[in-house]
């Protein structure tokens, strides 16, 4: 079992920054993949990031690539999200999650076995 806590979310500047944490409690989050998703209000839940357990690989969705970067200290049992140029559209709940090795980063909400309770994040013009 896994159990994941996001924080850092927030108020957010337009071409400002916000770095996202995720907390994971239990002794073998270093052999999990994590993910970061994201929902606006009135829309489906959609794909922002992975990361290896090894933290070597990484995927990003084409509306974020170049400006978010997904990252994880194992030591910390934490995983990052830093997100850059910010735009009012990256407004929305983002939510941590995580999921056993396979052979591919996982990009869909169905693949992933843990979740956070998801953090705001707003971002103003």
């Amino acid at each position: 079992q896994v159990q994941l806590v996001e924080s850092g979310g927030g108020l957010g500047q337009a071409r400002g920054s916000l770095r996202l944490s995720c907390v994971a409690s239990g002794r073998t989050f270093n052999t999990y993949f994590m993910g970061w998703f994201r929902q606006a209000p009135g829309k489906e839940r959609e794909f922002v990031a992975s990361v290896t357990w090894t933290g070597s690989s990484t995927n990003y969705a084409d509306s974020v690539k170049g400006r978010f970067t997904i990252s994880r200290d194992n030591a910390k049992n934490t995983a990052y999200l830093q997100m850059n140029s910010l735009k009012p559209d990256d407004t929305a709940v983002y939510y941590c999650a995580a999921t056993s090795p396979r052979g591919i980063l996982p990009t869909m909400d169905s693949q992933y076995d843990y979740w956070g309770q998801g953090t705001q994040v707003t971002v103003s013009s």
